[in-house]
């Protein structure tokens, strides 16, 4: 492969502090193993587009970045990628906002990109689309004659026929995925889900994994990703790792830690973890002063109202909690709304009795991957997963699985974690540690690139 084009809502340039999302790690991993280019959205506005790219080298990965208008903010960010695309596809369509001033910037932003990306693109390139925010992507990059090797990677799961046929553009919108010679999903049943509209909606045929409709084929691929293990691991051995362990034994003074770390979204199920702690509280009082649920959930898209609601709502339901159970020496719930770097974050976990990853819906999940990656062999703790994230088809071998919508099981979860002997809380992570390290990122890399370039040009 001669170089490898990412093409990204938001480019994210490698971080001195370490405090980046599991996807700009991976993709930055990505690029260091060719020769290429990260192409996106800076996150900054211009009062009028004019395509200017503006290029940087850190760290060995080239970013090259455009601003948008005020406008396209609004309608292609704010408006359909999260306000439409985003709670559409986490089955949240009570969420969904369908408006036609959306659909518009959304299609028009796409086209921006596909302008402004084009004159950067080689005849052997290849290039790899990432996410929901760049469905149309590469049938704009079509519609200019662009005849390179195109796939796309979708990070969220794909919703089931009938409820994507609430969305006005549902036919048109995934019609432009069969531009890509490539479709990537971390699941079966998200595949599952794509292959099922596209067969029966536009009469698509599938065969072999290849999808056929009107003279093109796209090859359908499920490819999970994975974390960096052997650097999480590292990680999790690094100076500001080994003093937040102590930073955590010391405030934990012999209590058992709890630790959820999330970004502040519906989709996290945060508001149902709160009523599943509090159910394990109500349960087994005799552990009230034993364990501490540490809460961290960096806000995001705060301009959102569906996100200010969720936010508003889980302080108001860590304060209720905590007036209920809090003693003068200890506080159930501490809720942190700020992001800590990666080693830090896998001190946490290490510290950590339990990892508490339980999302309504998600399409992967890295932090869980993350979790089991920071334990300590000799005295791994116990990662309870929600059965909706994509992780807990790779997971299940060692996580105690559970339905995040039943408190009850929530808090069984939490008593049979912290009554769980060593021997069997070591053979469950061994177990889940296999297949973090064996199925990493650069497996999810390679995967996917031996795919695309498998395609005839």
């Amino acid at each position: 492969m001669s170089r490898l084009i990412i093409v990204s809502n938001r480019v994210s340039t490698p971080s001195a502090t370490g405090a980046q999302g599991g996807l700009a790690v991976a993709l930055q991993a990505a690029l260091r193993e060719y020769r290429g280019i990260w192409f996106g959205w800076s996150g900054e506005t211009t009062e009028q587009f004019d395509g200017r790219i503006n290029f940087q080298r850190v760290e060995g990965v080239t970013t090259a970045t455009i601003d948008l208008e005020e406008q396209d903010v609004e309608e292609y960010y704010n408006g359909y990628a999260n306000r439409t695309l985003w709670p559409l596809f986490h089955y949240r369509i009570d969420l969904a906002e369908y408006e036609r001033g959306f659909a518009g910037g959304y299609q028009r932003v796409n086209d921006r990109f596909a302008d402004t990306v084009l004159p950067l693109i080689e005849p052997d390139d290849v290039l790899w689309v990432q996410d929901y925010h760049m469905f149309p992507l590469g049938q704009a990059l079509r519609d200019r004659g662009c005849a390179n090797r195109i796939g796309f990677f979708l990070h969220i799961p794909w919703p089931p026929r009938r409820l994507l046929a609430t969305l006005p553009e549902a036919a048109e919108l995934t019609r432009t995925l069969l531009a890509y010679d490539v479709v990537g999903f971390h699941t079966e049943e998200w595949l599952d889900a794509f292959r099922d509209f596209a067969v029966v909606e536009l009469g698509a045929t599938e065969q072999d994994g290849v999808l056929r409709l009107d003279g093109r084929s796209v090859r359908l691929l499920v490819d999970p990703i994975g974390i960096d293990a052997q650097e999480f691991i590292t990680a999790s051995r690094s100076t500001p790792a080994r003093l937040m362990f102590r930073r955590m034994r010391e405030a934990a003074v012999g209590r058992d830690l709890i630790v959820g770390v999330d970004r502040l979204d519906y989709s996290k199920g945060l508001e149902e973890r709160f009523l599943g702690y509090e159910r394990f509280l109500q349960e087994h009082p005799e552990e009230r002063k034993e364990v501490t649920l540490l809460q961290i959930a960096p806000p995001s898209r705060g301009t959102v109202e569906s996100y200010q609601r969720i936010r508003s709502s889980l302080e108001g339901m860590a304060g209720r909690i905590n007036g209920a159970y809090a003693d003068v020496d200890w506080v159930p719930i501490r809720y942190v709304n700020q992001g800590y770097s990666r080693d830090m974050l896998a001190g946490i976990y290490r510290a950590a009795r339990i990892g508490l990853v339980t999302p309504l819906r998600d399409g992967m999940n890295l932090v869980a991957k993350e979790y089991v990656a920071a334990q300590d062999p000799e005295d791994p703790g116990v990662l309870i997963l929600s059965r909706f994230a994509g992780a807990a088809a790779q997971l299940d071998v060692g996580a105690v699985l559970v339905n995040p919508y039943s408190a009850e099981e929530m808090s069984d979860a939490i008593i049979l974690a912290l009554k769980m002997p060593l021997n069997e809380r070591i053979e469950r992570w061994r177990a889940m540690m296999v297949n973090v390290e064996a199925e990493d990122v650069l497996w999810w890399r390679q995967r996917f690139t031996d795919a695309l370039e498998a395609v005839a040009v």
